[in-house]
């Protein structure tokens, strides 16, 4: 099968490369621009909001494709904020996943206090920069597709643009290239290789990671009997965007989520 994380990230390159190339850089360069939006810490609330749900705006992605192709970010965002969130993702990568960096634009304008994660496959300090021009609060860090230089690098990047990072394992092995303490740090029940998702990842790892920062399971929780299961594992926070995406009221089912994960 081949490697779908390896082919997003090229492809993530080739976009970096064409950006240079057509020197359309103001935009994530201008320091006004960078200092403007108001950051929220994404740690803090899913330690203090009940329910620790980061609800996600995606539209579609490589292994279920289309789940909600014109779905609305002004409608959605809203509704997550005022369903319960924690937080926010807002997927940006437009070839896999029909996100834009607009999208996170105009969630920044909606999301009131709640902080907003750029979810997208990160390999250029441009792109974080970017992140918080556009008013992100935090950013994702996917340890399979960076070296140990590369992830210590970036995180002190985002903390200089006072961001705090989500960073991505699925292996334990990964853990090997934390030089830092992450501000939160993910697990992936889904392998990026293969988008094959199993939720007992996620109870197989928690024993082994560190619990002195805020853990967060992502991809493949369903229900909210799933949230209630992983809380009692150890898990703080909850990524969950097609089980809200593809349902006609995101933030309702949200809010139920909430309410039935205690």
């Amino acid at each position: 099968m081949k490697d779908i994380l390896q082919t997003i990230a090229d492809n993530k390159r080739r976009e970096i490369e064409v950006l240079y190339q057509n020197d359309q850089r103001p935009l994530y360069l201008n320091p006004e621009k960078l200092w403007l939006k108001p950051v929220f810490s994404m740690s803090q609330s899913i330690r203090e909001k009940n329910g620790g749900i980061i609800a996600e705006f995606k539209r579609r992605s490589p292994s279920k494709g289309e789940i909600a192709p014109m779905a609305d970010v002004a409608k959605i965002i809203p509704e997550y904020v005022s369903g319960g969130a924690a937080a926010c993702s807002v997927l940006t990568d437009t070839r896999f996943f029909g996100g834009s960096s607009a999208d996170l634009a105009v969630a920044q304008t909606l999301a009131e206090e709640t902080p907003l994660l750029r979810k997208d496959f990160i390999i250029s300090k441009v792109q974080i920069a970017e992140a918080r021009a556009l008013g992100a609060s935090a950013i994702l860090l996917i340890a399979s597709i960076l070296s140990k230089e590369e992830l210590a690098e970036f995180h002190n990047y985002a903390h200089q643009y006072r961001m705090e990072t989500l960073v991505e394992i699925h292996g334990l092995e990964e853990l090997d290239k934390l030089s830092f303490s992450p501000d939160m740090l993910g697990v992936n029940n889904r392998n990026l290789s293969t988008f094959h998702t199993d939720l007992s990842h996620s109870f197989h790892l928690v024993k082994s990671l560190p619990h002195d920062t805020v853990l967060v399971a992502e991809s493949g929780i369903k229900s909210a009997r799933d949230i209630k299961r992983l809380r009692d594992a150890g898990f703080q926070g909850f990524l969950i965007g097609e089980a809200f995406m593809s349902t006609k009221e995101p933030g309702k089912t949200l809010q139920n989520f909430i309410e039935n994960s205690y």
